[in-house]
């Protein structure tokens, strides 16, 4: 009854993330620390810090990567599992919908539209304050932290977020390798260390085997399978990144043409939950339900694995002295990654007239001072966007 009650609660909190996280990868991290860390007391913000750094490392979709873990360390497998159809099943649905509607348009920039991406920046900017108090109290993580955003701002890369993060760890360690470090939280998992071994091995076996048979059996379900999962294990940087690999993937192979895939995008954008879901809206075209469903399941496992794979090893390396050390800096270069994304693509997509601007305030004083719920400011914040697109145009 217990592991039923975990369970059922683990798919609700997801599904309601997967129905109200709108505004990209940074803005998905802020709802789920005020869902996960400040509402529900899963963990504390230095182990989510932790969970985060951790997933900017791994290839494929770093928020989604963050609740299958979360969801992994609160009910297992299972809860990882449920945890990824919370937050992903919304935005699938809704694009497969766009794919059985696609008409000649494509575009979607609609008022309420509007209002979705002008939420995002007061969901990261709440984020950022909270993050900030705990993972940067002193004035050098707060200087590590500026040096990040800054360097993520002028090196708008994914290998340069990486090195960021490496090297903030680095100062981290050089700087508090000698301080006394406290026992972190331990991680708690229902599986260890063969599971983790097993999970890369799977990974690996996928990831060179698929395209082997590929190669013998010309196989719709194959040939999807093999892109999908291909792409999920090479991608580093998010959604936007993964847009041209699926496009030099699917357009010159003929499964459909560019401006059938670029108003997919434009739907994904327009749709909570992760960009990586577009992999439903191509699935779609590419071969029907079956097909999106090959496909969304292909593009998501490659992260599944890592996680489970990553997270029973991970729990012990962080209790070292020169690891906790190290994750000093790497917490305060996330707060600072989380700056940059802010201001670029959250703040500069967004705010494009005094006005945004205005909703974007009423938006973070309801979650900074009125304490209200997120889906309430989404919901708030959708209609003051067509409100203000009416009015404006």
């Amino acid at each position: 009854m217990k592991n039923l009650r975990q369970s059922t609660e683990i798919l609700k909190t997801s599904l309601l993330l997967g129905l109200t996280s709108f505004g990209g990868p940074a803005a998905h991290i802020g709802y789920f620390r005020e869902e996960y860390v400040k509402k529900k007391k899963w963990l504390d913000d230095k182990m989510y810090a932790d969970i985060v750094a951790l997933c900017q490392f791994l290839p494929g979709p770093a928020s989604s990567q963050v609740g299958i873990a979360i969801g992994l360390m609160r009910g297992g497998l299972l809860g990882g599992i449920l945890s990824w159809i919370g937050f992903t099943l919304p935005s699938v649905l809704l694009l497969m919908g766009f794919a059985w509607l696609i008409s000649s348009s494509g575009s979607f920039d609609i008022g309420w539209i509007k209002g979705l991406k002008i939420v995002a920046v007061a969901v990261v900017a709440h984020a950022l304050l909270g993050m900030g108090k705990s993972l940067t109290p002193d004035r050098t993580r707060i200087t590590i932290a500026i040096a990040a955003a800054i360097l993520t701002l002028l090196i708008p890369t994914a290998i340069g977020q990486i090195a960021i993060i490496a090297g903030a760890g680095l100062f981290g360690y050089g700087l508090y390798r000698k301080d006394d470090a406290p026992k972190p939280t331990a991680i708690h998992l229902s599986f260890g260390r063969k599971t983790g071994v097993a999970a890369w091995t799977i990974f690996f076996i996928l990831l060179i085997g698929i395209p082997a048979i590929r190669a013998y059996f010309h196989n719709a379900t194959i040939a999807i399978f093999d892109i999908f999962y291909r792409v999920g294990s090479i991608v580093f940087g998010g959604g936007h990144v993964v847009l041209p690999m699926l496009e030099r993937e699917v357009v010159p192979a003929g499964w459909m043409d560019a401006e059938t895939f670029i108003a997919g995008y434009g739907a994904a954008q327009a749709v909570p939950g992760p960009l990586f879901t577009l992999s439903g809206y191509l699935g779609q075209l590419m071969n029907g339900p079956a097909g999106a469903a090959v496909a969304v399941v292909a593009m998501f496992l490659p992260s599944f694995l890592l996680v489970i794979g990553t997270l029973p090893f991970w729990s012990a390396i962080r209790s070292k002295k020169g690891i906790q050390a190290a994750l000093k800096g790497v917490n305060a270069g996330v707060v600072g990654i989380l700056l940059a994304a802010l201001y670029n693509p959250v703040f500069t997509s967004a705010i494009l007239h005094p006005s945004d601007f205005a909703i974007a305030l009423i938006a973070f004083g309801l979650l900074q001072y009125y304490k209200l719920s997120p889906w309430i400011v989404v919901l708030v914040t959708a209609i003051l966007g067509a409100l203000s697109h009416m009015v404006l145009g």
